[in-house]
């Protein structure tokens, strides 16, 4: 019999922990690391936590157990995404409760607002560190979010005087002149989104009286143009759907004493030609001292596992449209290398014979 066979038991006695903390209402959390180790079977009594299976999976189990009570003791609030992070870290080598217990960003109607994945906190700190960031990273990943409770933060603190929401309309051209009512009526569906993210980290109250007196505004990137924006926390959302003349308007509208954040996601463009001022200005500002470029990935996917699965699939997908293309691409080329060949070589022998 494998040592990985050998059935053993193991105890963790939780101290100082809320055992519904760590085990969820009506232990959520603890069916979804039951998930996650499957071969161990694991029953609670008061708080202690019985491990029982095959010897590897307890060992990764106990592993997991201990970084989660690690973790709640660190302030954390678990939950369902929480679990799954840590367990894949733990996978790959990382200690989660060393990675995620970060700092709080913002604590907002009971709610504790914190990087979630190792990606997310790395995105954090960069946005400390630097005056200009591009978050990176597909559908999911919290890019638009923690640079929304950094901007709340900074105001809350002082740091600025005023946060800038902005969005592209991409379709301003195309069919807002036919929908009903004022410009503002015909551009809000775009911004919405912004708001929603405010709403959730700030009073409801108090979020309609900042946007009166401009201390927040949110505005379509057209607005940018010819401004200075000094002393202020401005976020750029949906930049993959920038054009190159846009992203370097936006980019050129910083002044003193602010900060900017520009996010988006580059493989979903809706811009008609194609042409992405986020794709290009990676090429055009990387390694400029104080800009920085923070990319997530499906792993820091915070919504429904599925939307990890979803990223991945399309990820795999396109890299096999690709390679097609690639492959369809080569016999033409190769033709046409061989037709200029032999051309050349009907015209050295004419050469030879005259």
């Amino acid at each position: 019999m494998a040592d990985s066979d050998v059935v053993i038991s193991s105890e963790i006695e939780v101290d100082g922990v809320a055992m519904v903390r760590l085990l969820g209402p009506q232990d959520r959390l603890l069916r979804t690391i039951e998930r996650h180790v499957p071969d161990v079977r694991i029953a609670v009594r008061g708080n202690v936590v019985k491990l029982e299976g095959p010897e590897r999976a307890v060992v990764a189990a106990k592993e997991l157990v201990e970084e989660l009570v690690a973790m709640v003791r660190n302030g954390v609030e678990l939950d369902e995404i929480g679990v799954a992070t840590s367990s894949r870290m733990l996978k790959s080598g990382e200690a989660p409760s060393q990675a995620l217990a970060g700092e709080a960003i913002l604590t907002s109607r009971g709610r504790t607002i914190r990087a979630k994945t190792a990606g997310q906190r790395r995105y954090v700190e960069e946005i400390d560190k630097n005056t200009v960031v591009f978050g990176i990273g597909p559908a999911g990943t919290g890019k638009t979010y923690l640079a929304m409770a950094k901007a709340v933060q900074a105001l809350q603190r002082r740091e600025v005087d005023r946060i800038i929401l902005s969005r592209p309309a991409i379709e301003a051209g195309e069919r807002l002149g036919f929908l009903p009512g004022t410009l503002t009526d015909k551009i809000d569906p775009y911004l919405r989104p912004l708001y929603d993210a405010l709403n959730e980290m700030m009073d409801p109250e108090v979020v309609p009286k900042l946007l009166a007196t401009g201390v927040v505004e949110v505005a379509p990137l057209a607005y940018m143009r010819g401004r200075t924006l000094n002393n202020s926390f401005v976020i750029l959302d949906e930049a993959q759907n920038t054009s190159p003349e846009q992203m370097k308007m936006f980019l050129t509208r910083l002044g003193f004493g602010s900060k900017m954040v520009i996010t988006g996601d580059i493989t979903q463009v809706d811009l008609p030609a194609g042409a992405s001022g986020l794709k290009l200005v990676t090429q055009i500002l990387e390694g400029i001292d104080d800009i920085a470029f923070a990319r997530l990935t499906s792993d820091d996917v915070v919504r429904h596992s599925l939307v990890g699965r979803i990223v991945d699939a399309y990820t795999a997908y396109d890299a096999r449209q690709q390679a097609k293309e690639f492959v369809a691409r080569a016999p033409r080329t190769a033709r046409a290398a061989t037709g200029k060949g032999a051309r050349r070589s009907l015209s050295d022998r004419r050469e030879t014979k005259g």
